[in-house]
């Protein structure tokens, strides 16, 4: 897995000029850190007396956010996988109405895959925001300017995914399915902007 490297060795892959590791997969590693961020505060609230009463709930958190950290390591290779067919399609041949004809059935299918997988990258990333909050909440408040760090990055992984579906919905023959994506994207967004505001103005009114 990419992300098993150290973070040197993937920042200098994805700055070469492979075009995989690319956005996609920054954003699956951006949301890994804002889970990550929300289990330090998980680590950090239980044992301690004074968060008792919310003990099972944020180790229950601190699970579920375990789960959401390896799905988006896994998320990372995937959209890497996901790429790959459809920049193999560009290239291939147009000279004859046959070869336009199979490029633009295998240019459309790569098109959808390399869509899916940012998709489930802002589903999986959504679910670690809601957990997010629920730590900016309850958390301990020693830690509660990391819920707020991991919620700002998690809002940025999440629209930076969607870029990567717009991308290629735009390409789309099939104009109704690649709508159909654009609006579960664009309710992803919404979704996330309307967590990122709650609790990053929630956060600034605890710390300022």
């Amino acid at each position: 897995m990419m992300l098993e490297k150290n973070v040197t060795e993937f920042i200098k892959e994805l700055s070469s000029a492979s075009p995989v590791p690319g956005g996609g997969g920054a954003c699956a590693a951006v949301g890994a850190f804002a889970a990550a961020l929300g289990m330090m505060v998980a680590n950090l609230t239980t044992g301690k007396k004074r968060y008792a009463e919310v003990e099972d709930e944020i180790r229950d958190v601190r699970d579920r956010l375990t789960e959401l950290i390896s799905e988006l390591e896994e998320l990372v290779d995937k959209d890497a996988a996901a790429f790959e067919p459809l920049a193999e399609a560009y290239g291939l041949p147009k000279e004859t109405a046959e070869e336009r004809e199979q490029k633009e059935r295998i240019m459309e299918k790569a098109l959808y895959d390399a869509s899916v997988v940012p998709l489930e990258i802002m589903r999986t990333i959504h679910k670690a925001m809601k957990l997010l909050a629920v730590l900016e909440e309850k958390g301990s408040r020693i830690a509660v300017s990391d819920a707020g760090v991991g919620i700002l990055f998690a809002q940025a992984a999440l629209n930076g995914a969607s870029l990567n579906i717009f991308i290629n919905t735009k390409l789309m023959k099939d104009r109704e399915r690649a709508e159909e994506l654009n609006h579960k994207a664009d309710a992803l967004i919404e979704a996330g902007e309307c967590l990122r505001e709650e609790v990053y103005q929630s956060v600034i009114g605890k710390i300022r």
